[in-house]
This record gives structure tokens, C-alpha cells and sequence, in this order.
């Protein structure tokens, strides 16, 4: 098996334990932004280790980080951010298996995002995949409770939030991916490692300066969470690395292709930890939406 495709089971693992743990903060002590910035704060001290250990370990000097890297890294780290403040408060409107399911469009967004910006195409059968995930997000679109037409579904609360924290993941992805590849070095793992160290930390920085700005307390609260915090940012760290050493090796658009096998991770955590119902219509986008992964994957 391709190390890119075992990086990526390997993030999907550790991103579903992290949004798992960040449901349980943002529905209890810490505001959306607050969770997110936990999220980073926690991650960032785990990432300097991860780097500086990888650094002695294989006795190699610290890359040079030209000013692409940091255009990039700051383009994708502030796509995360948006993106988890908006799955976060996706959350709250509908169960976890289905907001992880609409912040997982990021596929199909993705794919459209690498052509224009970084010029990478998705042969016919890809597109093919992308066709039948779109199809999972109209299963997924209808709200409980709403008789309304189509269109006013398609722009509820619920899936805008769910649709644009894919779009924002897709941000994300791309970023990430043009960043680690712009890293000097042709190791995957020191350039997810110095990815994994640089961006989790402005990240950190950022929110914390935005969040002593517009909600005074929530440091200090995230601080007094840190018990269920601090395995929120090791879980992200760990996924984080796992997302960098996949985007290192293969398009970020098939690379989320293969990480939808969260979908199947999620729906597992809302009906087993949460306690959450699933109804038929929903399981059923999530299948297809499972069968567009299936699709991508063979294109890959």
C-alpha cells in the first residue's frame, strides 16, 4: 500500500477522535472559536516536538522556507480555521455523522479549487466520483422538519455551514499541499513535520490574538478544558502531521477522496458515543457519498 493512502487512513483516524472531542467542548464549555483555538494551542507545542525529534532523529539541518511557503501556509492555515469554526457550529444544527458528511464536499471542492490554482486535473472517472458525491449532498441537504422547496433547503442554515467549511477545507488542502511541496527538502515526513510545526503555531498565535480582541475569558476557559483539550490538540497534531505527509505525496483532491472513509468513522461515533439517531435518508447519502469515495479512489 502507497504511503500516501496509509497517511491518509491515518489522518481520517485521528480527525474523527478530534472532532469527536470538539463537539463535547463547543457544546459545553468553549465557544466554536474557542474549541478551534484549543484545537491549535494544544497542537502546537506537540508539533515543535514532533519536528525537533524527527530533526534529531535523522540528524538533517532545518530547511529553508522561501516566501512561497509562508504565502501558502498563510492561505491554507486561515482556510482551516473558517473551516472549523463553521463544522464546529455545524454541530449544533445537525447530528455528528451528518455535519462530518457536508464538511466532506471538501472533495469535490477540492478538485475544482487544484485546477485553478495549482493547475492539477482529475481525469473522467474522477469526475465520475465527483458527480455521484454531489448527489450524496442533496440526499444530505434536507433539514428535519422543513416542507419548503429544494432551494430553500439547499440554503438552510445547516448545509451553508456544512457546505462551506468544505469549501474552506478545500482552502486548506490546497494551501497545505502547495506549502509542503515549496519546503527544501525531498524527505515527506521532514516536510509535514516543518509544516506541522509552522503552521499550527501562527495558527495559535492568530486566534488567540483574535480571541483576546472579541472574547475576552475564552483563553482562560479553553485553559481551564485543557484536560480534554489536550488530547484534542495531540489528536490534531497527529492527524495534521498524517494530512501534511499525504499532501506531500499525491493531489490534495484525491488525497480527501480517500480520507472520506471518516464518513464511515463518524456515523459509527454519532450512533455509538453520542447517542445520536440516523435516519434512513441520511444513511443513505452517506452510502452514496461512500460510493463517490469508492469511485475516486479507483481513479486515483
Amino acid at each position: 500500500m502507497d504511503l500516501w493512502i496509509i497517511a491518509t487512513l491515518s489522518a481520517a483516524t485521528f480527525q474523527t477522535v478530534r472532532f469527536m472531542l470538539q463537539k463535547v467542548l463547543a457544546t459545553g464549555r468553549l465557544s466554536a472559536t474557542g474549541s478551534t483555538f484549543a484545537r491549535f494551542a494544544y497542537a502546537s507545542p506537540a508539533g515543535m516536538l514532533v519536528l525537533a525529534g524527527y530533526l534529531a532523529w535523522t540528524n538533517s539541518p532545518v530547511p529553508s522556507l522561501d516566501p512561497a511557503f509562508w504565502g501558502w501556509a498563510i492561505f491554507g492555515g486561515m482556510g482551516q480555521i473558517l473551516a472549523t469554526v463553521l463544522v464546529v457550529l455545524a454541530f449544533k444544527e445537525r447530528n455528528f455523522a451528518v455535519g462530518i458528511t457536508l464538511k466532506k464536499t471538501e472533495v469535490l471542492q477540492t478538485a475544482l479549487l487544484g485546477l485553478l490554482l495549482l493547475g492539477e486535473t482529475v481525469s473522467p472517472l474522477g469526475w465520475l466520483g465527483i458527480g455521484i458525491g454531489l448527489a450524496g449532498v442533496l440526499l444530505l441537504s434536507k433539514t428535519p422538519g422543513l416542507t419548503t422547496s429544494l432551494w430553500t433547503q439547499l440554503r438552510s442554515r445547516a448545509v451553508l455551514l456544512g457546505l462551506g467549511s468544505g469549501f474552506f477545507f478545500a482552502v486548506a488542502g490546497v494551501g497545505y499541499r502547495a506549502a509542503t511541496l515549496s519546503v527544501a527538502s525531498d524527505d515527506p515526513l521532514l516536510r509535514a513535520a516543518m509544516g506541522l510545526a509552522c503552521i499550527t503555531t501562527g495558527q495559535a498565535l492568530g486566534m488567540a490574538l483574535w480571541l483576546r480582541w472579541r472574547e475576552p475569558g475564552e483563553i482562560t476557559r479553553a485553559w481551564a478544558a485543557r484536560k480534554t483539550a489536550l488530547w484534542l490538540g495531540l489528536s490534531s497534531a497527529a492527524g495534521t502531521l498524517s494530512w501534511f505527509t499525504a499532501f506531500t505525496l499525491q493531489t490534495a483532491a484525491y488525497v480527501y477522496a480517500v480520507g472520506q472513509v471518516e464518513l464511515i468513522l463518524s456515523l459509527a461515533a454519532s450512533v455509538l458515543w453520542f447517542r445520536e439517531k440516523v435516519t434512513a435518508r441520511e444513511v443513505l447519502g452517506i452510502a452514496v457519498l461512500t460510493a463517490s469515495v469508492i469511485t475516486l479512489v479507483l481513479a486515483a
